[in-house]
């Protein structure tokens, strides 16, 4: 089994402990001007970039340390169903949907009108 490393430590290389840790990273956060967020917070951040840029879930899954890939997904599911409604978005805009026009508004209970006619 190989040796636990930190990202942070004490100046002499042992866990830094979790309080200090919080106290730092509130002190840096209020600097610098910015709202308060949990440190674990990065940690999601991260994620949401990588997957914003169309890296493979398998990959966040090996970074991140999960044993199973289930976790990954249902832990950010909600950041792929926005990804996801982006991408039909996208879709219907290339394929000029009137989504945009003024007789396709809706509460979203409805279907989309058709751009096109289905034969």
């Amino acid at each position: 089994m190989a040796a636990q490393r930190h990202v942070f430590t004490t100046p002499q290389g042992g866990p830094i402990d979790p309080t200090n840790l919080t106290c730092t990273f509130t002190t840096l956060l209020c600097k610098a001007g910015l709202r308060r967020i949990r440190f674990h917070g990065l940690r999601h951040s991260t994620v949401t970039l990588l997957l914003e840029q169309d890296v493979e879930l398998v990959v966040i899954k090996e970074l991140l340390g999960h044993a199973h890939i289930g976790v990954t997904a249902t832990v950010y599911a909600h950041v792929r169903l926005r990804l996801q409604r982006q991408a039909v978005d996208t879709l219907g805009t290339v394929l000029g949907s009137p989504e945009n026009t003024e007789t396709a508004r809706s509460d979203g209970d409805e279907p989309p009108p058709c751009a096109a006619r289905v034969r």
